[in-house]
């Protein structure tokens, strides 16, 4: 879609909705900074002695060079080296003197309108007055969209297990998290209608966060149709709808029946629509983050909502990391823009999907044989992780029973996450006998991948107080007190 096209199309979109009542108190009003308020905007042909700015010459980076591989093997013409020059503008990005100064809270230019036509191609919003704002990644973003929203002593409607991050978040922020049943899409809209229906907490819930793709920990993943139910709860019940996205193109589609038949062109497996394509009212505050798709140190995403929500943004952003590094957003800006282009961008978006799609393939095949009647599971569609129901048989009632397989599992050499670190705890959550583990196929080499299943096996069934037989030599396992194998993460910081 041509930028004249994809404006004149935009034209004719509603506005997003007003819903800046559901903002807290501090931020219903527009506020510049005061240093702005007061100052206003330097003009070209004006002394600017104001701010403290220092002199671009005193910067001593004169050139930044970076050899880029090929996005895919269907593109290795797009491999080659990036350049950012100290006074002149490269390509489409600024020059090093504007990108190592400092900037306002919404981002370089480049690295912005690269975003804005990539969700347009993307995503499609479909209202006129939405924008990006850069972002540190999606941890710093979460705790901004709640801020607008939230402040202390409110109550936030989270999924029922969840990103670590965000409920650690919340905790600092003395914002109270409401979990809402899952299933095997995710967020269940029913669950959700009846929790709002019945809500009689002192301050009305305003916001709903949740993971819609490769959902952390449970690698669910919502169909069209629950996006749609859901929006329609979050419509009927007021709710702005907080999307952290950060799996979106990881989707890895079905499992395939034989190694054969598993797809490689992952270009001919559409991504299912973000909640943010469905937002017709603009009540979607969507975060995306380079941390899985690009590299997690780059520190750089991006926030897409309606333009009222992104002065908020910006405003934030300046009391507090300002934007990302300019010399990060440069280096992304040159490899989107000029290196690799969106259509290079995109090839790297599918042979990332088709990586990880085959480390799925492998891993749920291994647990399949591994695991059979110790733990069991839903194969993800998207993200990095398989979330299994661990079957501690007579045990499972034991309080001491999880801790007591983690401790077998670190002498048995392998490492996952459990399930208490993600639980978003109530009375029924804390009862219930369940326990679950986190395996996150994306580090370790493949290689590792049976001897870590083995070693979780072995765990599982010393813990159930039998033994695991040997099923190719029908010998008894190893003990698991006398191992002393190198471990085996298969887990993940996030």
């Amino acid at each position: 879609m041509s930028l004249n096209t994809s404006t004149a199309l935009a034209s004719k979109l509603p506005q997003a909705k007003d819903l800046s009542h559901l903002l807290v108190p501090t931020f219903r009003i527009h506020q510049k900074s005061p240093f702005k308020a007061v100052m206003g905007t330097p003009t070209h042909d004006m002394i600017n002695m104001a701010g403290g700015v220092p002199h671009p010459s005193t910067f001593p980076l004169e050139q930044v060079q970076a050899t880029v591989r090929a996005p895919s093997h269907a593109a290795l013409g797009l491999a080659g080296t990036l350049s950012l020059e100290r006074t002149q503008a490269s390509g489409s990005t600024e020059s090093l003197n504007e990108l190592l100064q400092y900037n306002d809270g919404r981002g370089m230019a480049s690295y912005c309108r690269f975003l804005r036509k990539f969700t347009e191609q993307t995503h499609a919003p479909p209202y006129a007055d939405w924008d990006v704002v850069a972002s540190c990644g999606n941890t710093d973003s979460i705790a901004k969209a709640v801020s607008l929203f939230c402040q202390q002593g409110d109550h936030i409607i989270v999924e029922q297990y969840s990103f670590p991050g965000a409920l650690s978040n919340l905790v600092f922020a003395k914002v109270k998290p409401v979990p809402v049943a899952m299933d095997s899409e995710g967020v269940d809209p029913v669950a959700l209608d009846s929790l709002c229906s019945s809500w009689t907490g002192a301050t009305p819930l305003r916001a709903i966060y949740m993971i819609p793709t490769g959902q952390n920990p449970t690698g669910a993943t919502m169909s069209l149709a629950r996006r749609k139910a859901l929006y329609a709860v979050a419509q009927k019940h007021d709710l702005v709808i907080i999307e952290d996205d950060p799996y979106y193109f990881l989707q890895l589609g079905p499992m395939p029946d034989t190694q054969e038949t598993a797809a490689t062109d992952m270009s001919k497996l559409p991504l299912v629509p973000s909640l943010l394509s469905l937002d017709t009212d603009g009540r979607v505050i969507r975060l995306d983050s380079f941390s899985k798709i690009l590299a997690p140190n780059l520190r750089c995403g991006w926030i897409t909502a309606p333009a009222y929500i992104q002065d908020r943004m910006q405003i934030l952003n300046e009391s507090t990391i300002l934007q990302p590094s300019g010399l990060t957003q440069g280096v992304i800006s040159r490899l989107l823009n000029d290196t690799w282009g969106i259509e290079g961008w995109n090839e790297h978006l599918n042979s990332l999907r088709a990586a990880y799609s085959a480390r799925r393939n492998l891993f749920v095949t291994l647990a399949h044989k591994h695991l059979a009647g110790l733990a069991t599971f839903t194969v993800p569609t998207a993200g990095m992780f398989l979330w299994m129901r661990v079957d501690l048989g007579d045990a499972a009632a034991d309080a001491t029973a999880m801790p007591r397989l983690l401790d077998a599992m670190k002498k048995g050499g392998v490492m996952m996450a459990p399930d208490m670190p993600f639980r978003v705890t109530n009375a029924a959550a804390a009862a219930a006998p369940e326990r679950f583990l986190r395996a996150a196929f994306a580090l370790a080499e493949t290689d590792m991948f049976e001897p870590a299943l083995e070693r979780l096996a072995r765990a599982i069934a010393s813990i159930r107080g039998s033994e695991l037989q040997d099923t190719q030599s029908g010998t008894c396992a190893e003990p698991i007190d006398t191992m002393a194998p190198a471990p085996i993460a298969v887990n993940s910081s996030t």
